[in-house]
């Protein structure tokens, strides 16, 4: 964590012997403002009915998910500085003809992450250099059996940045402290990889992939829902409709591990994304 600050007094040191460089930009990007037409197929729910994870303990059908993904890019010489938000909400209700009527949640989250980004290293449009992020990640609602989860979540790493197809590969140590529970709080330690990736097919066609995967080492508390693994994937086609409003099929994948669960919990979605995407420079 402390390579940024190092890469600040590099260049202090650069000013001092007359290498002086002056090239900001701050930019905000909509990265999605949408809806998601989908179909979730879970598995071994049953085990998962207590997590937090509103993706794993969810019940396979049709629904629609709104989706807003915004980031805030502010980039000085070599640093970039990256603040998002991204949200999630889908619930479904069903009502049988000989049943009463039920509701239930197949997407809830709320994350805020800030990244700071040092180029160390440039070839051919990729850079490299360490990285430090913070995030708050929680929900919009409770669920019907646990609360909403709350997470701090720092970590600390390499990464590679602001290509043209590889905006954002990295690996990183993470430290988490979870409040989801009262009287639970556990602190983590674990290692994640994530990406963003994006490619341009011709003109008005773009295939978009991003995820993560989390490997946890040690807590300081048993909390059976932990997760000791976790992998989430997304992979989307968009197609220009008229100006910023796009369509495309996507996919969706989470698969993760409890420390209480004898299986993976998985929630596979496959649907069409309408959405708003474009930018703003400042």
């Amino acid at each position: 964590m402390l390579l940024p600050f190092a890469a600040v007094a590099d260049d202090a040191n650069n000013a001092l012997f007359g290498v002086t460089h002056d090239d900001s930009k701050l930019q905000l990007s909509v990265r999605r403002i949408g809806l998601d037409l989908s179909k979730t197929q879970v598995r071994n729910a049953e085990e998962y009915q207590d997590s937090p994870v509103a993706a794993l303990n969810a019940t396979s059908q049709d629904y629609i998910k709104a989706v807003f993904d915004t980031i805030l890019e502010y980039t000085k010489n070599k640093f970039k500085w990256d603040n998002s938000l991204f949200m999630e909400y889908g619930k479904t209700t069903l009502k049988p003809y000989d049943a009463p009527a039920t509701t239930d949640e197949n997407a809830d989250k709320i994350l805020y992450s800030s990244d700071l980004s040092y180029e160390c290293w440039e070839f051919g449009g990729l850079k490299f250099g360490p990285t430090v992020r913070g995030a708050y990640e929680t929900q919009f609602a409770d669920s019907t059996d646990s609360p909403r989860q709350n997470i701090i979540r720092a970590s600390a790493g390499i990464s590679l940045f602001d290509h043209n197809i590889i905006k954002s590969l990295y690996i990183t140590g993470i430290h988490e402290y979870d409040f989801t529970y009262a009287g639970n709080q556990n602190s983590k330690l674990g290692a994640e990889f994530g990406w963003r990736l994006e490619y341009n097919i011709r003109q008005g066609v773009k295939l978009s992939s991003d995820g993560y995967y989390r490997e946890y080492f040690s807590y300081s508390e048993y909390v059976p829902t932990d997760l000791e693994r976790d992998l989430s994937a997304v992979i989307r086609l968009d197609t220009n409709l008229w100006g910023d409003f796009t369509m495309g099929p996507y996919a969706q994948y989470r698969l993760a591990r409890a420390r209480g669960a004898d299986h993976y919990g998985s929630n596979l979605i496959l649907g069409i994304s309408f959405n708003y995407i474009t930018k703003f420079l400042l």
